[in-house]
């Protein structure tokens, strides 16, 4: 495999740089003019539009809505049907995540107020949202992680609902996220996901209610769909691919690489 080098001091530097940033601006356009499609199908037909994007994207029969409804006995089962080691991994990343946020909550979002001479009164009222949307990356991986990081500061602020979308391709969820939710106090769960899912929360359908705010990774899809919804709901960033660097020297074996 050859690995291509820029180097600042050659010739051709600015040149080159150019035109590897723009490599990627017609298809970001595509992927814009997508997931505004997307959007436009959710908001037009609702439940109808959740159904039949969920069947092309996920591969799987959606006969009716309330099947992208999670039911609580299947939430409970995988709370208890946990292996020991995961049970237990959980429970402490929860403890401690939960730790972390109490401690934000007394140091940066307390309520106050004072009073100048002329009697007006100056001051922040924080209050917790009504109802925040969490998506959770359901695809080629499983990420309870993502459950516990998103759901866990709703609640400690004191958020009343926690709804969590998370796709099932080809109908299949991991447990595992259904129990990290459980714990963190997400209740009601939709195993739907990409744009269609943003959208959904973004502006409600007839099962699945409108959120306050959306949060949680995802991929461009989901990226791009929480850039053009912000406004309509708070998100919380629009989050890039992940980057990652690998230094190895002529002795590491390039697959592994």
């Amino acid at each position: 495999m050859r690995i291509a080098e820029l180097r600042s001091d050659q010739p051709d530097f600015a040149a080159r740089l150019r035109q590897l940033l723009a490599r990627e601006q017609p298809q970001d356009r595509r992927l814009e003019s997508a997931v505004a499609d997307i959007i436009a199908q959710v908001r037009r037909d609702r439940d109808t539009a959740l159904t039949r994007l969920t069947e092309k994207f996920d591969a799987r029969p959606v006969a009716a809505a309330d099947e992208l409804i999670v039911p609580t006995a299947q939430i409970t089962a995988a709370l208890s049907n946990l292996p020991p080691a995961i049970d237990a991994a959980l429970r402490a990343a929860a403890a401690r995540i939960e730790d972390y946020h109490r401690r934000e909550l007394h140091e940066l979002q307390s309520s106050w107020q004072f009073a100048h001479a002329d009697g007006s009164r100056l001051g922040q009222r924080v209050t917790p949202l009504r109802r925040v949307g969490i998506y959770v990356p359901g695809g080629r991986a499983a990420y309870p992680s993502s459950a516990l990081m998103t759901a866990i500061p709703a609640a400690v602020a004191g958020v009343e609902e926690i709804i969590m979308a998370v796709p099932a391709p080809g109908g299949q969820i991991n447990p595992a996220v259904l129990a990290a939710a459980a714990i963190a106090g997400a209740r009601r769960i939709f195993t739907i996901g990409g744009a269609q899912a943003v959208a959904a929360l973004a502006y409600g359908t007839e099962t699945v209610p409108a959120v306050d705010k959306i949060v949680g990774p995802g991929n461009r899809y989901v990226a791009e769909a929480k850039r053009q919804v912000f406004g309509k709901v708070g998100i919380d960033t629009i989050a890039g691919p992940s980057e990652v660097v690998i230094i190895c020297d002529r002795h590491a074996n390039s697959d592994w690489a």
